[in-house]
């Protein structure tokens, strides 16, 4: 009856007369009714086994007695949680431990990100050096870290890290203003604490804008944007250092077993981060060396003939071009190095894993609480694909 619908009304329009144009549209309206009919077919099926499985799992939840829902999340966790980035204790709900939980997440995957980006991108060119030993070096890297499983890697680490390294008292330092030790990383902060990283990310996207705003007009998108991230950085690490010298400096201080005060990376925290650098910086620097590679060997040419060196060819116009390659891949390693960050649970960084093993433990709900777990990673990896692909169109609507 659609279908008949269709091509009366398609008949009456056009009339008979016209022809082909006519039969063209009426092949064209029972195409597209057929497609957005089994679309239609299809997304009811798929509801009706959605629905299918949710009342079958709640039918077998209650006939073992098991509790169900999310009311567990306005609960008392009645659980510690070693480190934070924000207050907890163990009279706080169920859900600002998810929400520490989450934020340990992204702290630890954002650090390694800019690390593994930056220590791939040095790596893929230096297996592009003229330089033997350089190019060995970087080969070395890549098949090192790129054939040794995360997991394997992560323990490695965290033997040298706890094993391996001074005691708390007899911590290697520079100064007061560092110190390594089996307790981590610590080192000296600004008395302003969270206040001076707030006002740091503040004072640097403000000056990563107006820079991109700035450049935008006298070259490409992209050299403005990449010139705009540069910008961020120096500008967030000045600032910061800006904040302590103004307001003071907390410094780590000595005690009898240990060290006191100052901001601190724990060891946990260390090997999560190394691991997921190493580990990601090996498929980046292929990556990079892959779009070095792609782009055409008279591009090198141009550059030598506008009298440029061989680092300013790299910089100006050989880098710029492979990102066009280079971007997508990225993305792809991105979402990966978040997803791996899981692995936290078995170093015991209390990652949104860890606190969500330790919610199972406590209110046995195991489903509601793995569905959260599994909704956060997806969060997180759907604003790392919007933002990459915004980048993505960036360099590719770029003129070189």
């Amino acid at each position: 009856a659609p279908f008949l619908w269709t091509s009366l009304r398609v008949l009456i329009r056009d009339g008979f007369s016209s022809g082909g144009d006519a039969a063209w549209r009426l092949r064209e309206s029972v195409r597209k009714r057929r497609e957005y009919t089994l679309q239609a077919a299809l997304l009811l099926l798929l509801v009706a086994v959605v629905a299918a499985v949710v009342m079958t799992v709640g039918a077998n939840l209650e006939a073992r007695n098991i509790r169900s829902g999310f009311d567990f999340l306005s609960a008392r966790a009645g659980f510690e949680i070693g480190e934070t980035l924000i207050p907890f204790s163990s009279a706080d709900s169920f859900l600002r431990a998810f929400g520490v939980g989450t934020l340990n997440t992204l702290y630890v995957s954002a650090w390694a990100i800019v690390t593994s980006t930056v220590l791939g991108f040095v790596v893929g060119l230096m297996r592009l050096s003229r330089h033997p030993m350089l190019r060995l070096l970087g080969t070395a890297h890549v098949e090192a870290y790129r054939n040794i499983p995360l997991l394997v890697l992560l323990f490695a680490i965290y033997l040298v890290v706890t094993e391996l390294l001074p005691a708390g008292n007899r911590a290697w330092h520079l100064g007061n203003w560092l110190y390594l030790s089996k307790a981590g990383l610590q080192y000296a902060q600004p008395l302003w604490g969270w206040w001076a990283v707030l006002g740091a990310l503040v004072t640097a996207g403000v000056a990563a804008v107006a820079v991109r705003w700035w450049r935008a007009k006298k070259t490409t998108s992209l050299n403005a944007t990449l010139l705009a991230v540069a910008v961020f950085f120096v500008v967030f690490a000045l600032s910061w250092v800006a904040a302590g010298a103004i307001g003071g400096w907390e410094h780590p201080r000595a005690t009898r077993f240990a060290l006191r005060g100052g901001g601190q990376w724990t060891p946990e925290f260390l090997t999560l981060w190394l691991g997921l650098t190493l580990f990601t910086s090996a498929a980046i620097a292929e990556i990079v060396r892959a779009g070095v590679l792609a782009v055409k060997p008279g591009q090198w040419l141009a550059g030598y003939a506008l009298g440029l060196t061989r680092a300013e060819t790299v910089s100006y116009i050989v880098v710029p071009q492979s990102l066009r390659l280079a971007i997508p891949p990225l993305a792809s390693q991105y979402m990966n190095l978040t997803k791996n960050s899981s692995l936290a649970v078995l170093v015991g960084y209390p990652d949104v894993v860890s606190v969500g093993n330790t919610a199972i433990n406590v209110t046995a709900q195991a489903l509601e609480v793995i569905s959260l777990i599994m909704l956060v990673y997806l969060f997180l990896n759907l604003v790392t694909a919007v933002v990459m692909n915004r980048i993505n169109r960036a360099v590719m609507k770029s003129s070189f």
